[in-house]
């Protein structure tokens, strides 16, 4: 690694880090002046005066906002996530079990979405100009142009209420068998790997067609290489950069699609938890949440970033 491309790698380190810091301090304010008071909610309508504000002491709520935001900064340098204002636990405690639900729907819909997106990618590129490549290309377009929400109501009217094959809801707790798994996990991993793996089909269909363009690989086909070799000899091996950056970008869209997808088909991950969060303004829950998801999209864009860098021929 030259001393250019890891002062790069560097600088987009820092700025990663500078881009947390500032999404935290949004994201502290900004659930911070949701409306509703969080003492009068926690302690509902029947709560006197007097005992709103001696919650609201003890909680530290009449603390000027940049006070909390410091302290809420200083625990978390020290792995402490704080208390849950409505179930008095640790919040590193809440988030755990519904981190690995995340992190189970994440996981799977990768090993999904990934082989399928550059599959489908690659074999595009292969034949540019064919009715697959025409057909590929239409439908991954139509279907970025939908919201992930459209997309997981159209699988609830298709799978859930007229053809009655899965659940509506997804619920971990129910599992009993594979058969169970494979039923609960089918709706929200089916409408993330078609959010994903459009986006990846169009990027690697993209970075594949470039490097077809290269003067080494029509060297190969006028050496009489078949196509086929010649994608997979000459071709892939040096499209590998801009094709694993354009993994990671599209693993990125995971952050938001999983909070949607998550809400709608009841699935208990963290951001049903942080939904479940913003309706009883438990602060501390809804910022650790927040903070997972902004940190996860962070290290994505971030990996992205760096692969580009090292596999830009002009900085080796």
């Amino acid at each position: 690694m030259t001393s250019g491309v890891l002062n790069l790698v560097l600088k987009r380190l820092a700025i990663a880090v500078v881009t947390l810091l500032i999404v935290l301090f949004a994201v502290f304010f900004a659930t911070s002046m949701l409306p509703g008071d969080t003492a009068s909610i926690l302690l509902g309508q029947a709560a006197t005066p007097e005992a709103v504000a001696g919650l609201r002491e003890a909680m530290h709520l009449n603390d000027p906002a940049i006070l909390r935001f410091l302290r809420w900064l200083f625990g978390l340098l020290h792995g402490d996530l704080g208390t849950s204002y409505a179930n008095e636990m640790p919040v590193a405690k809440l988030i755990g079990g519904r981190f690995v639900n995340t992190m189970e729907l994440a996981g799977i819909t990768t090993l999904l979405s990934v082989p399928l997106a550059l599959t489908l990618g690659i074999t595009a590129a292969m034949l540019r100009g064919s009715i697959y490549d025409r057909t590929v290309t239409i439908l991954s377009i139509g279907i970025i142009s939908v919201p992930e929400f459209m997309v997981a109501t159209l699988a609830v009217l298709l799978f859930a209420v007229y053809l009655k094959w899965l659940p509506a809801l997804s619920s971990v707790n129910e599992a009993h068998s594979l058969t169970d798994l494979v039923r609960i996990y089918a709706m929200p991993v089916i409408t993330l790997t078609f959010v994903i793996s459009a986006q990846m089909i169009r990027m690697t269909r993209a970075a594949v067609i470039e490097t077809l363009s290269t003067p080494y690989v029509e060297m190969a086909l006028l050496k009489g290489a078949s196509r086929s070799r010649m994608v997979l000899k000459h071709a892939l091996p040096n499209a590998l950069g801009p094709i694993v950056n354009a993994v990671a970008l599209s693993l990125s869209y995971l952050v938001g699609g999983v909070i949607i997808v998550e809400t709608i088909f009841n699935y208990p991950g963290i951001a049903k938890l942080m939904v479940d969060a913003v309706a009883t303004r438990d602060l501390p829950l809804i910022q650790s949440c927040a903070m997972i998801f902004c940190l996860g999209y962070l290290l994505l864009i971030t990996a992205a970033d760096i692969v580009a860098i090292m596999s830009n021929p002009r900085l080796r």
